[in-house]
């Protein structure tokens, strides 16, 4: 039982990987496919968001199958728990670079104004730290994980100039009211994908060093070690 249980494991570990090797590769071709207006990469993106659902189901019935055959504790009990908070995570995430791919049509031809509300600089912040959250679970990787919570205020901090930044544009140009307003809803689910990375993070935490850091207030959680 025991050896069936670490074969089994292991290809919920090797499931999660190729998932979010899929997600990554979805979010790096809507942001490119939005800079570069590439309406053919945007729905290929649309096109390939039921891989990422299969995955899903696959994953959960995986982890519902060990919970099923088995009687994991302590360490392998955490990896199925943290797998399936962490599959839905990447799931919703595939389903944010089908909403990014699809506002590629209606901001056609608005690259400068996306440059000039610094959105590039929020999107390659925002896959390196989805490249993080992925990292930290293949590498079993604790203190990578606390630094990509920290690393989420950065964000959260671009977030909020990039609203300043789009509420003055529309004070000073009316005609560009509705083109900014569809880059407002495209910032949220940009800053969505961070939220959902951190989620990935929290949850190598506890799969690692067992503590529970969601809403954690206390700093020492997230403390790097010496």
């Amino acid at each position: 039982m025991l050896h069936y249980l670490e074969e089994e494991l292991e290809k919920l570990k090797e499931k999660i990987i190729k998932m979010g090797s899929l997600v990554e590769e979805q979010i790096d071709n809507s942001f490119k496919a939005l800079f570069e207006g590439d309406l053919d990469l945007a729905q290929k993106v649309i096109s390939r968001d039921d891989e990422v659902d299969k995955f899903d189901v696959k994953i959960d019935k995986h982890c519902q199958r060990i919970f099923a055959l088995t009687q994991p504790v302590a360490f392998d009990l955490r990896l199925i728990m943290s797998s399936l908070m962490i599959n839905s995570d990447l799931e919703r995430m595939g389903d944010i670079s089908v909403n990014i791919a699809e506002r590629v049509k209606v901001l056609l031809g608005q690259g400068e104004l996306l440059r000039k509300m610094i959105v590039d600089d929020m999107s390659v912040k925002v896959k390196k730290i989805v490249k993080m959250s992925i990292d930290c679970f293949v590498n079993g990787d604790a203190e990578l994980a606390k630094s990509i919570i920290n690393f989420d205020e950065e964000i959260d901090r671009l977030d909020r100039k990039i609203f300043d930044l789009l509420t003055e544009e529309m004070r000073s140009n009316s005609d560009l009211i509705v083109p900014c307003c569809h880059i407002l809803a495209l910032v949220r689910n940009i800053e969505r994908l961070s939220d959902h990375a951190t989620n990935i993070a929290e949850d190598v935490i506890f799969l690692i060093d067992a503590k529970m850091v969601k809403h954690s207030k206390d700093p020492e959680n997230l403390k790097p070690k010496e």
